[in-house]
């Protein structure tokens, strides 16, 4: 396979520790990385495992972003075709210097108040208690009743918020600054095999893409109201961006050069975040901005200043 390296922060991502911590999915990896792309089956006959053994462990290697996995037609019907992402790991233990509470500066901010946008149907806000205007009409995301949603979504676009930048109210350098948000793809309907490359841009400039894997409705989201049909997006994945003197995070895996220098935040009285999907994504698969009341966290999107 292609030599390609990720470096995992062992303060920041659990997951792809935890992962990382089996025996077992250690090896599901070198085999994957030694042998190319598999099936499940291959992989349980080639380690002599269970197949459900098998079926367990890249499904938490994929959960952890180490794996990725297609659709391929199969003798009968189709099969799960997996493939390492990395060939080579590091693990890094530098100090991140735990904050003190003092030294963090946050900001909640609501999934309906952003201050600008750019939609592309399929598209729509929901309330906890009903959707706001009618679906798929992108100027009903201008409605003043969009301060009130607790889910945004859209299938190409872009949604921008304006945080306001305390540290610059208080005098305070940043050393780092964090985004927190849970986010899925967007289908009509729901689809767990709908990858979309969903990005952040700060102050204009584009500090990191996620590719979410689908779109979730095969339970209801924790937080999700009764009333919110099954057949619609239930619940994403919560991801947090983290951009440091260092470069920036994704869960704690590198994701681009960007630094907190390069946002020029001492400058500027707001700073803008922007969430969306870039002209040039490779995969278009729109985006569920999951906020207070909806998904499995019930949290809007937080901003965090490191100072």
């Amino acid at each position: 396979m292609e030599r390609s390296f990720l470096t995992i922060d062992a303060h920041e991502n659990e997951n792809a520790i935890r992962a990382l911590s089996a025996p077992v999915r250690v090896q599901l990896l070198r085999l994957l990385c030694s042998k190319g792309p598999m099936n499940v089956n291959d992989m349980a006959r080639s380690l002599d495992l269970p197949q459900s053994t098998v079926a367990t462990g890249i499904q938490i290697l994929e959960e952890a972003g180490l794996v990725e996995s297609r659709l391929a037609k199969a003798r009968k019907g189709s099969q799960k075709i997996c493939s390492a992402i990395y060939s080579e790991i590091l693990i890094s233990f530098e100090d991140t210097a735990v904050q003190k509470k003092d030294d963090v500066i946050e900001v909640v901010m609501p999934v309906g108040l952003y201050t600008s946008c750019d939609i592309h149907a399929p598209c729509g806000l929901c309330s906890t208690e009903s959707v706001i205007g009618l679906l798929d009409v992108p100027d009903y995301f201008l409605d003043p009743q969009r301060m009130q949603a607790g889910l945004v979504w859209f299938g190409r676009g872009y949604v921008e918020y304006k945080f306001p930048n305390n540290a610059k109210v208080l005098n305070k350098d940043v050393r780092a600054i964090e985004f927190a948000m849970e986010l899925s793809s967007e289908v009509p309907g729901t689809n767990p095999d709908w990858p979309s490359d969903i990005t952040l841009w700060v102050n204009g400039m584009a500090i990191g893409t996620w590719t979410s894997p689908g779109d979730y409705g095969d339970k209801r989201g924790a937080f999700t109201p009764d009333w919110w049909k099954l057949e619609g997006s239930q619940y994403g994945k919560l991801k947090t961006w983290r951009i440091s003197t260092r470069g920036t995070l994704i869960d704690g895996v590198s994701t681009s050069n960007v630094t907190v220098s390069d946002l020029a935040l001492a400058q500027h009285s707001s700073i803008r975040l922007r969430v969306g999907i870039a002209d040039n994504a490779g995969h278009t698969g729109g985006v569920n901005i999951f906020g207070r009341g909806f998904g499995n966290y019930g949290q809007d999107i937080v901003m965090r200043l490191y100072v």
